[in-house]
């Protein structure tokens, strides 16, 4: 499996580009702030074509260049309960938010919603680029938060580190701690609800690409995530 991953301009949230190999049809995973021109030399590179961009949550931070990722084709897959973030996720920023956008990339912020979205479900079977997804509702981060797990891996991790499948988790869960929970729409139960049932039972082989920080694996999470501990599946 082809992975490519680059922070976006702000908040260095990941975009993640996965291919079944160079010259294929392409996911897009949470296209963020100012990835648009990282985004078209890794497609012209690989001569990859996006079939679909998936949307871990309706944060700004994580959906901000969906439209002109997706153009008129292109599906946006995104859970139900964030359906409605994507009318406008500038609405949720503070004015100071939005003037620290204006100054650092010498525009103001707008938004235009994307014409052809997608909403998944819960345990909801994705086929797409080659690919069977995995739909995981997590909420707590978001009420419409999602994962979603890949029967592979990237190409180039070494077998010794023992991963067989992914899990692209946004805001669910990063390398050593999780999502935030004091956000608009965010539920610290929720969130400890979707830890214990959700990502605490996925495999140790399971390889963790958050929308945050660096990869991990769930053998790795499970023994050293301070919010992971004491829970039981």
């Amino acid at each position: 499996m082809l992975t490519i991953a680059f922070p976006a301009a702000a908040f260095a949230t990941n975009c993640y580009v996965i291919a079944a190999g160079p010259g294929e049809e392409c996911l897009v995973v949470d296209p963020g702030i100012g990835i648009e021109e990282t985004l078209r030399s890794v497609l012209a590179e690989h001569r990859l074509r996006p079939a679909a961009v998936l949307l871990t949550h309706g944060h700004v931070d994580h959906v901000f260049s969906v439209t002109p990722v997706c153009g008129a084709d292109t599906a946006a897959f995104i859970h139900a309960e964030d359906r409605y973030r994507l009318a406008d996720p500038l609405a949720s920023l503070d004015q100071g938010l939005l003037a620290m956008f204006e100054q650092q990339f010498g525009k103001a912020a707008t938004w235009t919603e994307p014409s052809n979205v997608v909403e998944v479900r819960d345990r909801e079977t994705l086929t797409l680029a080659g690919f069977d997804i995995e739909v995981l509702h997590s909420p707590g981060h978001t009420e419409g938060s999602v994962m979603f797990g890949l029967p592979t891996v990237p190409d180039g991790i070494p077998d010794e580190v023992g991963v067989t499948s992914t899990m692209v988790t946004g805001d669910v869960l990063f390398a050593g701690s999780i999502g935030r929970t004091d956000l608009p729409g965010g539920d610290n139960a929720a969130m400890q609800r979707s830890l214990r049932d959700v990502v605490l039972p996925l495999p140790n082989s399971t390889l963790v690409l958050p929308g945050h920080g660096p990869a991990s694996t769930m053998a790795r999470e499970r023994a050293t995530n301070p919010y992971l501990q004491g829970l039981t599946a």
